[in-house]
């Protein structure tokens, strides 16, 4: 490690330099990230800026607490100690608990980590890393690496083709083209293979082989053994709440043709309006009060922020398990169902023995899934941030027909399956593989395209094409019709 004299000369020569630059950096950095910034203020200066701008630069952790606990955005019961008196700089981050990680290693004198961790974040944020780990995201990578069927579905969505005269012959994906597919959402698993030398502007240097690296997944799997990447929603390096409440972000991930939720939004009438109004929001405030703070709900508002009204009336818990207040899962998988007890899926097993919710049938899990008293108290929570804006009335209504969308749905995709199953059964298709074939990419395209948009479209309101012509029941019928053409022609043919 460096001595405290040589520290104190990086502390010095970083502010100097920065001021020089017309950098304003914070002076409550501890010494060790002080000789950080003197060499990335210089090398990556992106970083810097963007750190520089950032609630963790200027804000003490100690200062949370003098501050009421419903404004704070710190969970932890007490300031850590080791942070005492400064701010949440690069070493803070990078520094914690290297002797859990398998990526640290000695950088210039000093012991950091290069990939940080829900493990990291929750010396300050124990609360919202303990919620995440219950969802469905946290678990995103092993919720299809540990499920043999989805395995298969994401080998021969990325996978390629040979021509063998003649036929085409599947070849599996490789794990690039896997990475930059599923898992590219859903996350890597993060190793590290040894230390290698790469070439920079200080020199030659030693750093960790990482495998499967850059990702960025929000089910990534750590070389610390945690879940998750905070940074797929709070961007690195300013990790601010504006960031993920802004629902550009989700729509990363959540966008048609699987999983349309950003373009739903954006064709109704709370996505109209967002685009227009989105300069008015105040995107910092904790908690996040409706009507004054923001007139229109995004993604957040609906699932995970701490929702208030002008008077601190709590209308939506705080929650970083973004499932929480759903009460029905609608997409990623071919029939409606009761959330599940886990967000860990690939557990559950149907009746089938298969590891899905429900059997291809449409029959939900014995166990595993909300009870119907969970998901009624789980209804109550979304309405409780509905009436913030709409009266019963309205809601009741809204969710009426979602209700019968859900059964509408469920119920073509059935029908789906049954002409799949009789296509399996006259040799038009080979049940091995549910997902290569070109009547199983019509069954696959009936839910996980046009049944989800129609579900999405009815549960967020108001885009009424995506439940009709685009991705909607226009296309779900068409389809079925071609899946009818395709196992009476080709069963003919045989």
């Amino acid at each position: 490690m460096k001595t405290p004299l040589v520290l104190a000369a990086a502390l010095a020569a970083a502010l100097a330099s920065a001021e020089a630059s017309g950098l304003d950096l914070p002076k409550n950095v501890s010494d060790e990230t002080a000789a950080c910034l003197e060499c990335h203020r210089q090398y990556t200066p992106g970083i810097v800026y963007d750190w520089a701008q950032s609630r963790h630069a200027w804000t003490k952790p100690e200062a949370a607490f003098d501050k009421p606990a419903i404004t704070r955005r710190i969970s932890a019961p007490k300031p850590p100690e080791a942070f005492r008196g400064k701010v949440v700089g690069c070493f803070e981050c990078h520094g914690q608990k290297t002797g859990t990680h398998a990526d640290t290693f000695d950088h210039m004198g000093f012991s950091i980590h290069v990939v940080v961790t829900p493990k990291d974040c929750e010396t300050c944020h124990p609360v919202e890393v303990s919620q995440y780990a219950q969802g469905k995201k946290a678990n995103a990578y092993d919720n299809l690496a540990q499920n043999a069927l989805f395995s298969q579905l994401v080998d021969t969505v990325a996978g390629g083709w040979e021509w063998k005269d003649p036929h085409l012959v599947a070849v599996r994906s490789t794990p690039e083209s896997r990475w930059e597919t599923c898992y590219g959402c859903h996350g890597t698993v993060v190793t590290v293979r040894g230390m290698t030398k790469v070439q920079t502007a200080m020199g030659e240097i030693e750093v960790p082989d990482l495998a499967n690296w850059p990702n960025q997944g929000v089910g990534r799997v750590n070389p610390d053994g945690s879940k998750g990447a905070c940074t797929s929603c709070h961007a690195r390096h300013g990790f601010s709440i504006e960031d993920a409440r802004h629902p550009h972000t989700c729509s990363q991930c959540h966008l048609e043709p699987d999983s349309p939720a950003w373009n739903v939004y954006r064709d109704s009438k709370h996505g109209n309006l967002y685009e227009v109004r989105e300069a008015e929001f105040d995107w910092e405030n904790v908690p996040w009060v409706i009507g004054r703070d923001f007139t229109v709900p995004t993604c957040a508002a609906c699932h995970m922020s701490l929702v208030v009204d002008d008077k601190n009336t709590v209308l939506g818990q705080r929650s970083h398990d973004f499932g929480a207040r759903l009460w029905v899962r609608i997409f990623g998988l071919p029939y409606t169902h009761p959330q599940p007890l886990s967000g860990a899926t690939h557990t559950l097993r149907n009746t089938d023995s298969q590891p899905l919710p429900t059997t291809f049938d449409g029959a939900p899990a014995a166990q595993g899934l909300l009870s119907p008293e969970d998901q009624a108290s789980r209804k109550v929570a979304m309405t409780k941030v509905c009436n913030g804006c709409h009266n019963r009335q309205w809601i009741e209504g809204h969710f009426r027909r979602f209700d019968v969308t859900v059964k509408e749905t469920d119920t073509l995709v059935r029908t789906a399956t049954a002409l799949m199953r009789e296509g399996w059964k006259r040799g038009v298709a080979d049940p091995k593989n549910p997902f290569d074939e070109p009547l199983e990419h019509l069954w696959l395209e009936t839910w996980l395209f046009y049944a989800n948009s129609i579900r999405y479209a009815s549960a967020m309101t108001g885009a009424p094409d995506y439940a009709t012509f685009k991705n909607g029941w226009w296309n779900l019928n068409n389809t079925l019709k071609k899946m009818e053409a395709a196992v009476t022609r080709e069963a003919e043919k045989r």
